[in-house]
């Protein structure tokens, strides 16, 4: 799991504001930043101003802003997202020069990009970047961004809902497996997405576009399906635990809601497949151990 792998979280502690003031002192970090004295101005007037653990919702006025962390989780960026009617825009920022390289702006990238389209419901991502940020313009066009508009001060790029769809079935983040996904459960799973009211409901529908659909009868017997019963280890933890619709769900009893964080990550995965999965507050490790029971499999499934 030594790929480049980003996740974004909306929690910005104090910490992190005076990681970020940090990062605003570099002026190689800087340098293409419009607002940077403008930024760190505000955040040395928060840190002061306000003694609250978090601090989101003043980090929120007039947009999303994020956290960048590794899967060590360590911060190494951040990403804005601001929606103006159906376009959003993207401001991407790798904070340690120690990163820079690693491809880290690119794996951030999908994430805004996730967040973006499925979650803020964008029609359009767009990407404005100076024409002197080689780093960034090569970021954004290797995830897919092409060029609409430039002027000698500015480069627009931007990326559409279908073409994102697109690349998501095609060209999948560097991080993950292929996952697999049967035709009834991407049934069920859809009509589910539209109905569920959770935050996070997003991750879900996102592993359900970018899944490669199989008929049921055809389906490898190593798959993670729904109503399927596997050893997992999840950091240093066995856990046996079976993927069902929230109405089934019961912890106690190692049952998982696929709406659930490891819920969610597990769907369509099989058995040696080793992937990092972003929780409320850390990174998780998980490796599918064995697939013990899958109702494909065993001719329990109905059409």
């Amino acid at each position: 799991m030594d790929k480049p792998f980003i996740s974004l979280s909306p929690e910005i502690t104090r910490a992190n504001a005076l990681t970020l003031m940090d990062w605003l002192e570099d002026e190689g970090v800087t340098r293409y930043l419009s607002d940077s004295r403008h930024v760190s101005r505000f955040i040395e007037q928060v840190i002061h101003r306000v003694q609250l653990p978090t601090l989101n919702h003043l980090f929120n006025q007039g947009g999303r802003f994020f956290m960048a962390y590794d899967r060590h989780d360590v911060p190494v960026g951040f990403v804005r997202l601001v929606k103006n009617g159906r376009n959003c825009e993207m401001v991407l920022v790798i904070g340690n020069r120690d990163n820079w390289g690693r491809k880290l702006g690119a794996s951030a990238i999908r994430e805004g990009m996730k967040l973006a389209f499925f979650d803020m419901r964008a029609d359009k991502l767009i990407a404005k970047i100076h024409p002197d940020n080689e780093r960034s313009l090569k970021a954004f066009l290797r995830s897919g961004f092409s060029l609409e508009r430039e002027t000698p001060a500015m480069k627009s790029l931007a990326m559409n809902s279908e073409r994102y769809l697109r690349l998501l079935r095609e060209s999948p983040a560097a991080h993950t497996c292929d996952i697999y996904i049967t035709e009834i459960d991407k049934a069920r799973l859809r009509s589910l997405v539209e109905v569920e009211q959770d935050s996070g409901i997003f991750e879900l529908e996102h592993e359900i576009e970018r899944a490669i659909v199989v008929d049921p009868r055809q389906v490898a017997q190593d798959v993670v399906t729904m109503n399927s019963k596997a050893l997992l280890r999840v950091d240093d933890e066995e856990l046996e635990v079976a993927l069902v619709y929230p109405e089934d769900a019961d912890d106690g009893a190692g049952k998982l809601s696929v709406c659930s964080g490891i819920g969610t990550a597990i769907l369509g995965y099989k058995e040696g497949d080793a992937f990092s999965w972003r929780m409320p507050h850390r990174t998780c490790h998980i490796r599918i151990g064995k697939v013990l029971y899958q109702p494909e499999a065993a001719g329990d499934f109905h059409l």
